[in-house]
């Protein structure tokens, strides 16, 4: 795919300290056949003014990486292993109000359902002045001034008047602006946006993503992105983490991924794209399902679906690190004989969790 359709940003221009860094997140489920890993050994850097892509199909794990990141993991899932540090504190280590307070005012998430998560016997507006009043302690004429200067920052028209309706009488694009300003309504450092678009049409969806990233251009807010869809991708990320089965497949800039992918599971998924460019009797998809956290994986968990497996795949699980042949192994991601510290920077630059990463990024497989 070429590279002019993404709004991608080399490495070399990411300046300052990430706001937010993931380090080997690992969360598992109690199930009735025992315990099971859903998230193995994610890392992650945000920074400020740039958007994360967490990209993958269904079940690769990446809502359960977003719900760890803002503390909503309950049973029977739990936040086994890793670090997720915002700032100089640790949001696994602080105590649950001060993680509440992280959560609720810091790190701001938009779900994908916004008709779910809006309560429907009271107004857009209310809902969003109480927000106020419980965390800013404002007065109910001041959060009820500021929630209509939200919804009219978040472009929902005569918001005066739409304030004092109910979430059904919105539509399903002001469902999701509703949402975000809620959201945004105490200034987060870090928006989460957990498939944003799902369900809209694709004008309203191209509406949804234009508005967030000009809020952030506003703000200077760092955003996750959690998508299957390549096309938000190209035209909103900077930089993206392949997911699958719970793990990083492939890691880097928008622009280099999707130009030379160094990953089979993310070359099929750009094979995957319909193309003007080319003439095809029917899309192409990746053969077989995705595992289930019951499959009990020891190796590469995308074997089973790879067209260019080595003998070793199935049993050996190949560590994320760079693609590049001159890179050395100080330049690498975490791996499995010696994962990152909790404060160590992530290296920029590419990382492939494949045996053959340099083969399929040099295209000679």
């Amino acid at each position: 795919m070429p590279d002019t359709l993404t709004r991608a940003v080399e490495p070399s221009e990411v300046d300052g300290s990430p706001t937010l860094s993931v380090r080997d997140l690992r969360v598992e489920f109690d199930t009735r056949d025992g315990v099971r890993p859903v998230v193995q050994d994610v890392s992650l850097d945000v920074y400020p003014g740039r958007t994360l892509a967490l990209l993958g199909e269904s079940g690769s794990g990446k809502s359960v990486t977003a719900k760890s990141i803002m503390g909503l993991i309950d049973p029977p899932g739990r936040i086994s292993g890793g670090h997720i540090m915002f700032g100089s504190r640790d949001l696994l280590q602080i105590s649950a109000e001060e993680r509440r307070q992280v959560s609720g005012e810091q790190i701001a998430i938009v779900f994908q359902d916004a008709l779910s998560a809006l309560n429907p016997v009271f107004s857009v507006g209310g809902q969003i002045a109480e927000l106020l009043r419980t965390r800013r302690g404002m007065s109910r004429k001041e959060a009820s001034q500021r929630a209509v200067e939200l919804m009219d920052r978040v472009r929902i028209p005569a918001p005066d008047k739409r304030a004092k309706e109910y979430p059904h009488q919105f539509s399903g694009g002001m469902r999701q602006r509703a949402m975000i300003a809620i959201a945004l309504a105490l200034d987060p450092t870090i928006l989460i946006a957990d498939e944003p678009t799902t369900a809209l049409d694709v004008t309203v969806q191209a509406q949804i993503m234009d508005l967030l990233l000009d809020l952030q251009s506003e703000s200077g807010m760092a955003m996750i992105l959690i998508t299957h869809d390549l096309g938000v991708v190209a035209e909103t990320a900077d930089e993206l983490a392949v997911m699958y089965a719970g793990r990083v497949m492939e890691r880097g800039t928008t622009s280099e991924v999707f130009a030379e992918p160094s990953h089979p599971y993310t070359r099929g998924l750009l094979h995957s794209i319909p193309r003007l460019d080319r003439v095809e009797d029917s899309l192409w998809a990746i053969p077989g399902t995705p595992p289930t956290v019951l499959s009990g994986i020891s190796g590469c968990p995308f074997v089973a679906r790879c067209d260019v497996a080595l003998d070793i795949c199935p049993t050996r699980r190949p560590d994320l690190v760079s693609p590049l042949p001159e890179a050395t192994s100080a330049e690498s991601g975490p791996t499995e004989s010696g994962p990152t510290t909790a404060t160590a920077p992530l290296p920029s630059g590419r990382a492939s969790a494949c045996h053959r990463r340099e083969e399929v990024l040099n295209g000679s497989v």
